[in-house]
């Protein structure tokens, strides 16, 4: 599949088949992840994969009540705020967070290496680099895994689901935990919400900022 068609293809999916990923595509993918750039040159990167009801329930278990919660709280407040695109989105990814999770049947857990000022107390936004790092390394794994037809989904943790996913899996101090992604592939019927239309032209700038047209937001 050429590159730019790979990115074309890449969308969120959060509804999967039951059509199981092997040990080999999954290790193709993950390997893809010590190709993108990091901090200090250091791949600090590990990953628990997560396979089977029982094992992905108990990595997962806070996120019913956590999303429960959220929702009730935010659904009418960000209909106020967001277009009709983005609540579409939202209404729809919501109430799938802890349902494709499990029905994925291989849940990653990545694990990046973090070291200085605390993550959620950056001293500078170089601070940030081993998270920035973390990031380039997932973006790899999404665009690979859809390079071998596959699809995901990220879930990123709220409340107390980053400690709880850390303890779970005896993840060892100085590592933090970006993200649950499930990888799978997508069910016949998936939702695939739609994607907002850019107009690249509005968005690039030649020496300075120029003022935003109509058609850019």
């Amino acid at each position: 599949m050429d590159f730019y068609e790979v990115l074309e293809k890449r969308r969120t999916v959060r509804d999967f088949s039951d059509r199981k990923v092997t040990d080999e595509v999954l290790k193709k993918i993950l390997a893809a992840a010590f190709k993108a750039p990091t901090n200090d040159h250091l791949r600090q990167f590990e990953f628990v994969v997560v396979r089977g009801q029982e094992n992905i329930a108990r990595v997962i278990a806070p996120l019913a009540g956590n999303i429960q919660g959220f929702t009730e709280k935010n659904v009418d407040a960000l209909a106020n705020v967001m277009d009709k695109d983005e609540y579409a989105m939202f209404t729809d990814a919501m109430p799938k967070q802890q349902k494709m999770l499990a029905e994925s049947d291989c849940l990653v857990l990545p694990f990046f290496f973090h070291k200085g000022s605390p993550l959620l107390e950056p001293e500078c936004l170089s601070s940030l680099n081993y998270f920035a790092s973390a990031w380039a390394a997932i973006e790899n794994i999404l665009l690979a895994a859809t390079a071998e037809g596959l699809a995901c989904a990220l879930h990123i943790p709220i409340e107390q689901e980053a400690e709880h996913v850390k303890q779970a899996v005896n993840a060892p101090d100085g590592y933090e935990f970006p993200c649950f992604i499930a990888i799978g592939y997508a069910a016949p019927n998936a939702h695939l919400p739609r994607q907002k239309a850019v107009n690249v032209e509005d968005r690039i700038h030649q020496n300075v900022w120029q003022p935003s047209t109509p058609s850019a937001r």
